[in-house]
């Protein structure tokens, strides 16, 4: 008996070609499908979740291996079934798998994997643009980009501790591993976002590599702190913790209903000193110039970083809507940055690994006439290889005193 029913892989198909065929965001069309069948176990969930993030993850091998990319229901089984026969799985004697040999299989994917773009299923044009940029190191990177993410959490300061938290996540069956700081890596999980902790605001998943943002900005309670790409506000939140809720921070998007879900968040952490304010034109910014004693820059970047947690952005990527970011990028911090004080701090932050989003546009504004008056005080780009976590960027700089 097979481990899995013709529903579970039809469920999979469903979810396969509404990310390809419609450019729908993996996470969201997997959240739809399984909320579309109710009577759906965990076993169920778990199985259409993992097998439709494998196929986009490896999408490029798999469609090589199939003869070309999936046209219709029947070419998404078939490249189901190509995955689960390269994990190793015993299919079972189904028509919509007719024709698929094993060992055939296997020796063609080994052949395939010597080549980076489909050893990491990458686009040309990226496979391209990463050696460009990094060199000898695009190689492991790629690679350890296309491999699954850990789960990671980040301890709730204002409500608990990580060695607390982690005690509360046993009593609903979770294990972790204490990382340093606030972070824990889960070992064994169930639903987090039905345990008790979760309810009570005890922590928010967070990858560690994003965690060191808001340390970075070197806050202290009192302070007027501005996040001005906030998004849904992970990171609002952890200034707010090192804050100890008191002083302030002004929350900053152009997406109006990303702080909404901001203030979910704010309210089940116990968070008390945010202030959330869309950006609905250039008004916002000069509003607060020279009101900020520390700023968060983390701009909107093409997502390279965390790949492992979005594999299909691989296929909604562009060279032309990177260049576009770029430029979004120093536009940015040629206005943004005013809103500092003199001896304030800034931190500049992105989910990317390429140079040209990260350093390079430290050197454009420090050698620009906005930047005349800010020193670069460290910066570091972590990699998944070398560092365990996301592709993530963090630099700190300070604004001279007159």
């Amino acid at each position: 008996m097979p481990k899995f029913y013709a529903a579970q892989v039809a469920a999979v198909a469903e979810a396969l070609e509404i990310i390809f065929n419609e450019g729908k965001y993996a996470d969201r069309v997997i959240a739809q499908v399984l909320k579309a069948d109710k009577r759906r176990g965990s076993k169920d969930r778990a199985f259409i979740a993992e097998q439709t993030y494998e196929v986009v993850r490896h999408y490029r091998r798999l469609a090589e291996l199939a003869g070309g990319e999936p046209k219709t229901r029947k070419d998404w089984w078939r490249l189901i079934g190509i995955r689960m026969l390269l994990d190793g799985e015993e299919l079972p004697a189904w028509k919509e798998w007719e024709g698929l040999d094993a060992v055939r299989l296997q020796k063609e994917n080994a052949e395939l994997e010597k080549q980076l773009c489909y050893f990491a299923s990458l686009p040309d044009w990226l496979d391209e643009l990463g050696r460009q940029e990094l060199g000898d190191e695009w190689e492991p990177t790629a690679k350890a980009l296309n491999q699954p993410a850990d789960v990671i959490l980040r301890a709730n300061r204002l409500k608990t501790d990580p060695a607390a938290l982690q005690i509360a996540l046993r009593e609903d069956g979770i294990e972790t591993d204490l990382l340093s700081a606030d972070g824990l890596r889960v070992t064994k999980r169930r639903n987090l976002f039905r345990t008790r902790a979760f309810r009570e605001g005890l922590f928010e998943v967070q990858d560690f590599s994003s965690q060191q943002a808001a340390p970075a900005l070197d806050v202290a309670p009192g302070m007027s702190v501005i996040d001005a790409c906030a998004g849904a506000g992970g990171k609002t939140l952890h200034l707010a913790a090192l804050m100890e809720n008191k002083g302030r921070v002004i929350s900053l998007d152009t997406e109006a209903w990303k702080l909404k879900e901001l203030k979910k968040r704010a309210a089940r952490n116990g968070v008390q000193n945010v202030e959330t304010r869309a950006i609905e034109s250039s008004k916002t910014i000069k509003r607060l110039y020279g009101k900020a004693d520390r700023l968060l820059l983390d701009v909107p970047c093409s997502g390279l970083g965390v790949l492992r947690r979005n594999p299909d952005a691989k296929w909604k990527l562009s060279p032309e809507f990177i260049e576009r970011l770029r430029g979004v990028q120093r536009e940015i911090l040629q206005r943004y940055p005013k809103m500092v004080k003199p001896g304030g701090k800034m931190v500049y932050a992105t989910c990317s690994v390429l140079p040209s989003e990260n350093d390079a546009q430290l050197d454009h504004f420090l050698n620009s006439e906005a930047g005349a008056d800010w020193t670069l005080i460290d910066k570091q780009t972590f990699l998944p290889q070398r560092d365990g976590f996301d592709g993530f960027f963090v630099s700190r700089l300070e604004k001279r005193q007159p």
